[in-house]
């Protein structure tokens, strides 16, 4: 058998594979429901303090219906929140002065039929997805960086991202997400870093 057509085979499976994870007993998920939201960003600030560099955000989205069909079925998913602070400089690329990453580790536990949210090694249970999700859609106050002094007068940026981290994903989903553009979660922004509080 040839390594082109073991490929083949190897995509179809994983397309089959994902097509029975995801689809409701009896029938096959449809890729999305009408009107879903894609992922959006509500707010985001940044803010110099004597505690660091502060960020607040809020991004606004609905799951796509196959995606809430996999986490109920045990698929656990992440969603990922990344921060860069930047201080420009005309004469040579700009300096990286700070990062931070929070990770939400989403998933349902059957027997208890509640859904566990998790950050940086704790763990918060929530009796409905919307109460889950409402807990990692919005943040006040992160400190990802040390503070900027105020008699700085560079300028200073930060570049933000939300998503859905696809590479947590099993295996065999990662393969076939190929069509099922409403997995890809992906929001990206730059914003100026506001005046000492």
């Amino acid at each position: 058998m040839s390594l082109m057509r073991r490929r083949e085979l190897l995509a179809r499976s994983a397309s089959a594979l994902l097509a029975a994870t995801l689809a409701p007993a009896g029938r096959l998920a449809h890729a999305d429901t009408p009107g879903h939201r894609s992922l959006e960003l509500d707010k985001l600030t940044v803010q110099r303090s004597d505690e660091g560099t502060l960020l607040s955000y809020s991004v606004r989205f609905d799951l796509p219906r196959d995606l809430e069909q996999a986490l109920i079925k045990g698929v656990a998913v992440v969603f990922v929140a990344e921060a860069e602070v930047f201080r420009s400089r005309w004469y040579w690329t700009d300096e990286r002065l700070g990062s931070a990453t929070r990770r939400w580790r989403l998933a349902y536990q059957p027997l208890t039929r509640r859904w566990r949210l998790s950050l940086e090694g704790l763990s918060r249970h929530y009796n409905t997805l919307p109460d889950a999700l409402g807990a990692l859609r919005s943040t006040d106050s992160w400190r990802i960086a040390d503070p900027i002094p105020a008699s700085s007068d560079q300028d200073h940026y930060v570049d933000f991202r939300f998503r859905l981290d696809t590479d947590e994903l099993p295996r065999p989903l990662q393969i076939g997400l190929g069509g099922l553009s409403t997995w890809n979660m992906d929001v990206r922004r730059r914003v100026a870093v506001g005046p000492a509080r």
